[in-house]
């Protein structure tokens, strides 16, 4: 008989270990002449545990984590292999069954539904768990009846804009052009992120049938992945996934016998942060400068080459393949409000358990910090979370009982972005990351605009007066001046979101800054 045994291939579980782990299981194995067979999915994104090893049975699989070489042998000898959930003396790293693990289990897995479960690049283990249903479905329906579904479920845009994904496609659709594309923006470049990753890596085949589907809708017959350039294991996956589709007909110029065509390709990205912002990804996928374009005209309109083109996040067209499969109103039935479906939340920082978590639209900051992040690592209190990359605002502690929600974020004039939430504890330096925005942006400017070319230098120059406590008041002033510059006047969301990061921070910790608070 022969033991299934599933160990990661996610690039954090390989940074964890989780190759050598492999390797050594099954050097124990063939040693002790036992028959295993070791199948590398993607990782539950339950980080703290990698690696974490999981083993099938009659009742489910059983996984055990963190594990390391070391432990290998220990695991043999307590016949993990034969794992039993309800073995009275279980291996020191028995977590039980994998779908009771509470932190799983409280989760509500649309989009990552696959990941941790399938081999990322078999097309057959994809299909055997319910992949490309959706295309099937969407292959019976007229272009507009396919933006209709997608319009009706709420989808918005999960790259930060929260654009309302239907409309962004019907703008398309009612292009009338020879050429259209689908461009997948994989350049996830803020910090605390890795929610795109971690479904290219993972589960490749659902953002390809998503891109797929998008074609399908408005026209294109032709799409682009511009995968960060920092992510190599993603380029492996997708290219197979990629190579895998076309061979079985997925992709290709006739589509399961459809009469319709797609093409995919993917395309690496330039190494610069601006390069996530769309048309200067656009730019860049054209083999230039990534600087950003003014707009109008819009990339719907003027995209790719001049022509008419969908933008969307990784995990706005990795979402899309559940919609048409299980239909607009299934998505729609979770959330609040306009938050329609879930949101893959990445925990990162100073918290105990970080991770992936994918919920539905309105659990609260302070729930995810707690129940899923298990408070601050070193034991002391959580004094800001930033919400939403380098440019997210800070949110203390009085606002942590906010629901993650686009509007309700707004609100409280902070962004949700792309899901990333980063803790600090209470021994930060709040002006320090006031400084650090700035910098941050002076940096990473493509120097199109002089608010964000020139502000940000100047940012970092008058937050540096501040911290060594030179006219304090005279200087904050100053940089909420600057500050209304860069929100009002820079050409794209890397000078005009700079600000959040920077007023927030003086806003909610004055202390910090040399203020009184109030």
């Amino acid at each position: 008989m022969t033991t299934k045994v599933y160990i990661p291939r996610d690039s954090s579980a390989l940074s964890m270990g989780a190759e050598k782990v492999a390797i050594a299981i099954a050097l124990e194995a063939k040693t002790r002449g036992l028959n295993i067979e070791i199948i590398r999915n993607g990782s539950r994104g339950l980080y703290w545990l990698e690696t974490m090893v999981e083993v099938a049975t009659e009742q489910g699989r059983v996984a055990y984590g963190p594990v390391k070489v070391s432990d290998v042998a220990s695991l043999f000898d307590a016949d993990f292999l034969s794992a039993n959930v309800e073995n009275t003396k279980p291996h020191a790293l028995s977590l039980g069954l994998t779908e009771e693990i509470d932190w799983l289990k409280k989760q509500q897995r649309l989009t990552f539904a696959r990941v941790g479960i399938t081999d990322p690049i078999s097309l057959t283990d994809y299909i055997a768990h319910d992949g490309y249903k959706g295309l099937k479905n969407a292959l019976q329906l007229s272009a507009a009846d396919i933006v209709k579904t997608v319009t009706d479920s709420g989808l918005r845009g999960r790259g930060g804009a929260a654009f309302p994904t239907g409309i962004k496609w019907k703008t398309v659709l009612g292009c009338e052009a020879e050429q259209k594309y689908i461009v997948c923006n994989a350049d996830e470049g803020d910090s605390g992120t890795f929610s795109d990753r971690m479904i290219m890596e993972n589960d490749p085949f659902v953002l390809i049938e998503g891109m797929t589907i998008a074609g399908i809708a408005v026209g294109a017959t032709q799409g682009y992945i511009y995968l960060r350039s920092e992510y190599p294991h993603a380029l492996v996956a997708l290219n197979a996934a990629i190579a895998a589709a076309t061979a079985a007909g997925y992709l290709g110029d006739d589509l399961l016998a459809s009469g319709k065509a797609f093409h995919l390709e993917v395309r690496r990205a330039a190494g610069a942060y601006v390069c996530g912002e769309e048309t200067s990804l656009l730019e860049s996928l054209e083999g230039k400068r990534g600087v950003v374009r003014f707009k109008p005209p819009l990339p719907a309109i003027e995209g790719l080459f001049g022509k008419p083109t969908v933008v969307n996040n990784v995990i706005s067209l990795a979402t899309v393949p559940i919609i048409l499969d299980k239909g607009a109103q299934y998505y729609a039935d979770y959330g609040m409000g306009r938050s329609r479906g879930t949101l893959p939340i990445q925990l990162a920082g100073n918290l105990k358990h970080g991770g992936l978590v994918e919920l539905a639209f309105g659990i609260t900051l302070r729930e995810l910090l707690y129940d899923f992040g298990g408070g601050s690592a070193t034991g002391k209190p959580i004094r800001a979370v930033q919400v939403g990359g380098p440019l997210g605002a800070f949110l203390p502690e009085s606002q942590f009982d906010t629901p993650l929600d686009y509007e309700e974020f707004t609100k409280i004039w902070a962004v949700l972005g792309h899901g990333g939430i980063v803790a600090f504890d209470d021994t930060v330096d709040m002006a320090k990351m006031a400084r650090y925005a700035f910098e941050f942006c002076a940096i990473e400017s493509c120097g199109k605009c002089t608010p964000c070319r020139i502000g940000s230098t100047r940012g970092v120059e008058v937050i540096d007066k501040i911290i060594a406590g030179k006219d304090t008041v005279k200087n904050i002033k100053l940089v909420r001046d600057l500050s209304d510059t860069m929100l009002n006047g820079s050409l794209c969301a890397l000078g005009g979101m700079t600000p959040y990061p920077v007023l927030s921070a003086m806003n909610h910790f004055p202390e910090d800054f040399g203020i009184a608070k109030a």
